[in-house]
């Protein structure tokens, strides 16, 4: 396992670089067909690179990953793979390339007891809300009875429910004017902005676990112009649809404060959450895999961040997600794996596939 996560965090992949992407999927391909016995099909979906292997029907057993990392290239340079007192580090182990790896491994030690029922998708732009494969995971969930996800764990624990995600950008257009000459003849579009700041926080819920957070601001042209425009992007997460949908209302409801300014909000397309609803019968049979390895009691933890598994839980597959790596800091310099923790994971990975394929549970990953 080691071997193949160096393989493949040495082949950077920052999503949306297609030549590092598709290099990435050659080298994943390669180390599923050495485990697997077979290559996985390669799709260019909507115009990026996604890996498909299909196991009979496969229509019972989604296994959901992505290559993708937010490393640009040459990270590498500054953040090597190493692996150091069971510390392993480098750009996209913890997030997601060691998830990738357990999972094949976790299927090889099924083989003697045959895969039919089972899909892997392996997409390369899950980084930026899957845009090209969103659609696609839509229709393999729609035909699976069951999405694990193999995105990293939050400190060990599964993640049984993610808030939903959208983003929304508030325009402002005022008036421009000189600023030392006549600016009573501007309306000024930073100030008007700067009150609606104000009004877009009043919009989240902490009670309910609503966030609103203006993140982006641009506005002005010039050090000496009143602003005739200005901006706003905002983050809203939320754990139901229903808080997601009030958050859009208020936006919507905005109004300027100042004469001579309008406003304009555009929404982009928004995650559905994934409740916990979708995740508690397979976090139970997750907890019975885990007890009946020995291993640790499973933990369950609800979390903001969005995933792939928000879109399979909205099509009404129950979904389990943050099946992959334990460690930490993903998306930042001092991200990392336990390497002991792998072959945990993996089997616990096989045990909970064999459990929902009702085929004979394999402990080979043990040891056993």
């Amino acid at each position: 396992m080691l071997a193949d996560l160096e393989a493949l965090v040495r082949c950077e992949s920052p999503t949306g670089d297609r030549a590092a992407t598709n290099r990435c999927a050659d080298v994943l391909a390669a180390i599923g067909g050495r485990l697997l016995g077979t290559f996985p099909e390669r799709l260019d979906h909507g115009g990026e690179v996604q890996l498909r292997w299909r196991f009979g029907r496969g229509d019972r057993v989604l296994l959901l990953g992505h290559l993708d990392t937010v490393w640009p290239i040459g990270t590498l340079e500054r953040l090597p793979f190493t692996v150091v007192d069971g510390r392993i580090t480098g750009p996209g182990c913890f997030d997601m390339k060691a998830g990738l790896v357990q999972m094949l491994h976790a299927l090889a030690a099924l083989d003697d007891t045959g895969l039919d029922g089972v899909t892997v998708l392996v997409t390369s732009d899950e980084e930026v809300g899957s845009p090209a494969s969103h659609a696609l995971i839509q229709d393999e969930a729609r035909r699976s009875r069951a999405a694990l996800v193999l995105e990293a764990s939050a400190d060990g624990a599964l993640k049984t429910a993610r808030k939903g995600a959208g983003s929304h950008r508030l325009h402002v257009l005022g008036r421009a004017a000189h600023a030392g000459l006549e600016p009573e003849r501007g309306a000024n579009a930073a100030v008007e902005l700067a009150h609606q700041i104000l009004a877009i926080v009043r919009l989240a819920d902490p009670e309910r676990g609503t966030t609103v957070t203006p993140s982006v601001i641009r506005g002005g042209d010039t050090v000496n112009t009143v602003p005739g425009s200005a901006e706003v992007a905002v983050d809203v997460r939320a754990f139901s649809v229903e808080e997601q949908r009030r958050v859009a209302a208020g936006l919507a409801a905005l109004r300027p404060r100042l004469d001579g300014t309008s406003l304009r909000v555009d929404s982009g397309p928004e995650s559905p959450p994934l409740p916990p609803s979708a995740s508690s019968a397979l976090f139970a049979r997750a907890e019975q895999a885990a007890a009946r390895l020995g291993l640790a009691p499973l933990q369950g933890v609800a979390v903001g961040g969005g995933s792939d598994g928000n879109r399979t839980a909205a099509v009404g597959t129950p979904t389990l997600d943050g099946l992959g790596a334990v460690g930490g800091g993903a998306h930042a310099d001092d991200e990392h794996v336990l390497a002991d923790a792998m072959p945990r994971r993996a089997a616990l990975l096989a045990e909970l596939v064999a459990d929902l394929l009702e085929a004979r549970p394999s402990l080979r990953l043990l040891g056993s």
